[in-house]
């Protein structure tokens, strides 16, 4: 038996074919992949962004309610290290710097093999001291100094870019171990998450017009660059997606050349989406949740061909995948999970999940059932709030720094007896460097989303938003929320 997961970071569920037929990017190579599998049409995130997201998919259980972005801790329980225990092999290759990285502790350890692949984003790897060659003196957004010296390695030529290297070594481990069995790979590649950095040759399929300043990383916030940048930066985002298609579409054809294609569970999906102008707004995480950001794909290709070519409406999120592996692999699902397997869905049976509830550490709390969606603000002082952690690391920097004879230490989780650090937390660790930007979730949101799926205009229905806030409530409960998160979101009155 085997499983392959391939994970691209923020990829756009509306960017595809497959969910909008109007999209102008291509992407042939996930479109017919989407034709060999279970298309799940109300997959959403749990926690996010990139850490908080993997620690998600490795344990199967929500994160962003203890903590914000952090390491796997001692207590976690892995859904490789399971299958390690029941004599399945696993390997990791990947480009995602933040695993190496202060806040990226001990998920690479998960596995029994790993590969990484250096260069994307800020990852500290090409060592020059004096300024790259190329240094744009006029730009919009951010210009990596790091990141423009890594990419003097592969200027242009593609297959040196990380993504393409990741999927080749993904190629080459399949050819390697192609006889053998019961093995789970994780194919992980950071495109395309910004910067956007891309061949000319993808760009020109795109936009052969653009003269304004270099812009490849917007700033997060408030839309600062003219129109025709706005336009331009999506464009290279969909250039981004055109190169990613592309070495994903090798490996499914290597897997087809090997013969192991039709035997392999294969499940494709991403971690969060990101703002692209929509909504006068660029990046992630400190705005609302709407679905630009929360609604992602996810193909699920099952080796008996069960719901090929189908569309599955049931609620599900990426804590699903580690029971749905284990399962697949007939493995007993850990007591502490989450999450719900895929599986049944495949057999046109239920799997007893009705909602999914996701966020970021100290932001807003959000309960979708696929129709309804509810943004639930915290107070205006969001208060208390803390952090659980026995590893006190987080994005770049140690939680407590600031207030450390705060912080207690004791056995405040209901899964361990593990004790942990109790971290109280006047701003949320995902918003370090970008302000004041508690305005943009000051207001509790309730959509409809069967006749306003681009969530424009919020319902004011108090039975409604009564009936989602009492839903809320008891998911919180059932995913053994901190106490004071009811108290955060001024639920205490019908908890």
């Amino acid at each position: 038996m085997k499983v392959v997961l391939v994970l691209m970071d923020t990829l756009r569920k509306d960017f595809l074919k497959t969910y909008n037929t109007n999209s102008f990017v291509a992407t042939p190579n996930l479109d017919a992949f989407a034709q060999d599998s279970a298309v799940f049409d109300n997959h959403y995130i749990g926690s996010t962004p990139c850490m908080p997201a993997r620690r998600d998919i490795m344990t199967g259980r929500l994160n962003f309610l203890e903590r914000s972005w952090g390491p796997i801790e001692p207590f976690d329980i892995t859904v490789s290290k399971v299958l390690q225990e029941h004599g399945v092999y696993s390997h990791l290759t990947t480009d995602h710097t933040h695993y190496f990285r202060l806040g990226g502790e001990g998920y690479i350890n998960q596995f029994t093999t790993w590969d990484f692949h250096r260069g994307q984003e800020g990852d500290p790897w090409i060592s020059r001291i004096k300024d790259p060659e190329w240094m744009p003196e006029q730009y919009y957004g951010k210009l990596r100094r790091q990141y423009q010296a890594n990419r003097e390695y592969w200027y242009e030529d593609e297959d040196k870019y990380p993504t393409p290297r990741t999927f080749k070594s993904a190629c080459e481990w399949l050819e390697l171990n192609k006889d053998e069995d019961d093995f789970f790979i994780q194919v992980e590649v950071f495109d395309p998450h910004e910067p956007f950095d891309v061949p000319k040759k993808y760009m020109e399929l795109y936009d052969k017009v653009y003269t304004g300043p270099y812009f490849e990383t917007p700033n997060y916030g408030e839309v600062d660059v003219p129109e025709e940048a706005v336009d331009y930066i999506r464009k290279r985002y969909a250039a981004l997606m055109t190169m990613t298609d592309v070495h994903f579409g090798r490996l499914i054809n290597k897997m087809k050349e090997l013969g192991i294609y039709d035997d392999t569970l294969i499940i494709v999906t991403s971690d969060h989406g990101y703002f692209l102008g929509e909504r006068e707004l660029f990046g992630k995480n400190y705005m609302h949740n709407f679905n630009e950001l929360a609604a992602i794909p996810l193909f699920v290709k099952d080796p008996v061909h069960r719901k090929q070519g189908e569309r599955i409406k049931t609620v599900s999120q990426n804590i699903d995948i580690m029971p749905t592996i284990l399962d697949y692999f007939e493995i007993p699902t850990p007591d502490e999970v989450q999450g719900k397997s895929w599986l049944p869905l495949l057999d046109g049976k239920e799997n007893e999940k009705e909602y999914a509830v996701y966020g970021a550490h100290g932001i807003t709390v959000n309960i979708t059932d696929g129709r309804y969606t509810y943004f639930r603000a915290p107070k205006p002082d969001n208060s208390p709030l803390n952090e659980y952690a026995g590893i006190p690391t987080t994005i770049r920097h140690y939680l407590g720094e600031q207030n450390p004879s705060e912080i207690e230490m004791g056995q405040f989780l209901e899964r361990t007896p593990f004790p942990v650090y109790k971290i109280p937390i006047k701003k949320p660790a995902i918003l370090d460097g970008l302000g004041d930007m508690s305005g943009y979730t000051k207001d509790s949101l309730l959509f409809d989303l069967e006749i306003d799926e681009g969530q424009t205009s919020p319902l004011q229905d108090d039975e409604l938003e009564d009936r989602m806030k009492h839903l809320l409530v008891e998911e919180m409960k059932k995913l053994e929320a901190p106490e004071e998160q009811f108290e955060r979101l001024d639920l205490l009155d019908i908890l």
